[in-house]
């Protein structure tokens, strides 16, 4: 998917897609943020739960282990993901694009943390991700980070952000 967005905003493959976004005009940031949404709503009719989500949210459940969602995704295929997948499982808080500043800067989970009334950031927290900002938010902001390795990104089982590596 981020391939695609990358392709339909003309953007280097380095530059992270919100940077560059912000660094546009006014005028084109509002064009540029559809643009991402229609690419995110065209996925979302493809959107499955990769093995082992459900059964693990179930497992997590069962244990009494709060869970809250920090994506750069819009909330709409987040939505999508939870009431069609993951109907019985409540996720909260959910921070998404709109929060600010979006990761890799660690508010998103700062903030999960400050509002579970956890004292200490997030050192008693776990961000589990797929991505460099994901493992780079989680790290800064004192969690343990837990890295979903697939095919794009097993360059990142060894990053220094990286604590532990799951496939599954």
């Amino acid at each position: 998917m981020f391939g695609q967005m990358r392709s339909a905003l003309k953007l280097p493959k380095s530059q992270d897609i919100l940077d560059h976004i912000y660094a546009l005009p006014p005028s084109a940031q509002e064009d540029a943020m559809e643009t991402i949404r229609s690419i995110e709503r065209e996925a979302m009719a493809l959107q499955k739960p990769q093995a082992g989500l459900v059964e693990l949210m179930a497992y997590l459940d069962s244990r009494g282990v709060r869970k809250g969602i920090c994506t750069r995704n819009f909330d709409t295929p987040v939505s999508h993901l939870l009431s069609t997948h993951l109907p019985t499982h409540v996720f909260s808080p959910i921070i998404t694009r709109d929060f600010r500043p979006p990761k890799p800067d660690p508010a998103g989970i700062i903030h999960i943390a400050s509002q579970w009334g956890l004292p200490d950031r997030a050192a008693r927290l776990i961000m589990v991700g797929d991505s460099v900002d994901d493992m780079t938010a989680g790290y800064r902001a004192g969690a343990a980070t837990v890295l979903l390795v697939n095919d794009v990104n097993s360059y990142l089982a060894g990053h220094q952000h990286t604590d532990l590596c799951v496939k599954r």
